[in-house]
């Protein structure tokens, strides 16, 4: 019975994570368009490539953290996942506060990005924990 329940652990974490990897993509997606939104100025173009740069990163690494070979190789990449989606949201703020873009545009996407980095904290110092 044990083998059961590790095995539909096993299996509820794989769908965890492909519901994650899936919910990265669709974040990159948002953001990219939402980029669009952005002066093309020269401010603008820094804000958007650095913005666009940032999160592209976190579904990348986070899909690599699935696939990764060993526990610190997972904890890194976590971790990197982590730190973009703090640079994600720093990006969404300049632009804000800077007037690039409005609000109401960015609100749910930068919901999203606190939510993404809340997960990645976690897991990130729950991995570590484990080691």
């Amino acid at each position: 019975m044990s083998k059961i329940i590790l095995d539909s652990k096993r299996v509820n974490r794989k769908e965890k994570g492909k519901e994650l990897e899936r919910r990265t993509r669709q974040f990159a997606v948002q953001i990219i368009e939402l980029s669009s939104k952005l002066p093309n100025t020269e401010a603008g173009r820094v804000v958007k490539y650095q913005m666009v740069k940032a999160e592209t990163s976190i579904g990348a690494n986070y899909r690599e953290a699935n696939r990764s070979v060993s526990k610190a190789d997972f904890r890194n990449k976590i971790g990197i996942c982590m730190k973009e989606a703090s640079e994600t949201e720093y990006w969404l703020e300049v632009a804000i506060e800077a007037d690039m873009l409005l609000w109401a545009h960015v609100k749910s996407i930068y919901e999203e990005c606190k939510e993404l980095l809340a997960i990645f904290t976690s897991s990130y110092y729950t991995s570590k924990k484990a080691t």
